[in-house]
């Protein structure tokens, strides 16, 4: 195992890693910058495209580019299983000494993989994509993405790089000790900084979009929004503590302004104290509510584990190489 402070040489291998999900409109561009920036890293390449169950015709554009380049795999998965699984396919599969995952949009430049490769080489074991800039995006969407960011750093126990998302360069060590990882759902965002070595960032520009549209809507963003806390940290069941220890304040301060108020006033008027006593027994199922919604978020998680499910199933692989059908249980 290389020293974390110690400088890589020699040619090695890079693996890239594309899920791709509904890509007809860009992946022929996104392959023609791969295939130009690549050689000047200095390393050989695989790059591993996986179909995440597209319904256009991306599989067979995948097929054409396979056809004819022979460093390229395709993966192709039985059906869509989501992105963190198809990237955790793609990072089974791959063979490199180092491996890039990046999205297939284009929107996280290619030409900065030299610069994390560049870093890798200078013996950082993860050189992670952090955003300066981000084209294309709505001014509540950029608010809200950094707002999460940070709460979601606040909540997790190890550190957690901010403005990011997945586009980074890791080391064989950092993938082999996540794909050994158990857990069959999976948020690579976090495993990735969890498995600790030496992380730096690459700060770069964030492009719009080529072509098509965003596969995540609003729905879809807050549903990964919740995975990731659920997933990464405990602190959402720990809040219910505080939410009891609030109500029971709530609750202490309402009974003794009820008592004082029936003790003083001249005409007690029933309504106010019935009015007091309905806005605390609602505060309190509120929080029983939120928290038994909370604890059964957790529950369902371990029950996915519990069943013992594969995260992906592959239908086919097409090119070099073998891919794994699911998540290695010793390192690769």
């Amino acid at each position: 195992m290389t020293d974390i402070h110690t400088p890589r040489t020699g040619h090695g291998l890079l693996s890239v890693v594309i899920p791709c999900h509904n890509e007809v409109e860009v992946i022929d561009d996104t392959h023609a910058r791969l295939v130009s920036v690549l050689p000047s890293t200095g390393m050989d390449f695989e790059i591993i495209y996986i179909d995440d169950g597209s319904r256009d015709t991306t599989l067979q554009r995948l097929e054409a580019i396979a056809a004819r380049d022979a460093r390229v795999q395709v993966i192709e998965l039985a059906r869509n299983f989501g992105q963190q699984a198809a990237m955790s396919a793609g990072l089974a599969a791959a063979r490199g000494d180092a491996i890039v995952i990046t999205d297939a949009d284009l929107q996280d430049p290619p030409e900065v993989i030299t610069e994390m490769v560049r870093m890798w080489r200078s013996g950082v074991d993860v050189a992670y994509g952090r955003r300066r800039t981000r084209e294309g995006e709505t001014r509540f969407k950029l608010i809200t993405a950094s707002l999460f960011h940070r709460f979601f750093a606040r909540l997790t126990p190890y550190p957690m790089p901010v403005d990011t998302g997945d586009f980074k360069l890791i080391d064989r060590a950092v993938a082999n000790a996540v794909i050994a990882l158990p857990e069959k759902r999976r948020y690579l965002r976090s495993l990735v900084p969890w498995a600790g070595f030496r992380h730096e960032p690459v700060w770069y520009d964030r492009h719009a979009r080529v072509a098509g549209v965003t596969k995540y809507s609003p729905w879809k963003l807050l549903k990964l929004a919740g995975d990731a806390l659920v997933l990464s940290s405990d602190a959402p069941v720990r809040f219910t503590w505080v939410a009891a220890a609030a109500l029971g304040m709530v609750g202490a301060v309402a009974t003794a302004a009820a008592t004082i108020s029936s003790l003083t006033a001249a005409d007690r008027q029933p309504g106010v104290s019935l009015a007091a006593i309905t806005a605390v027994a609602t505060l309190a199922a509120s929080v029983q509510t939120a928290a038994v919604a909370i604890v059964g978020e957790y529950v369902v998680r371990a029950y996915r584990e519990a069943q013992g499910r594969p995260t992906w199933v592959v239908r086919r692989t097409i090119g070099p190489g073998r891919a794994q059908t699911r998540p290695s249980s010793k390192a690769a």
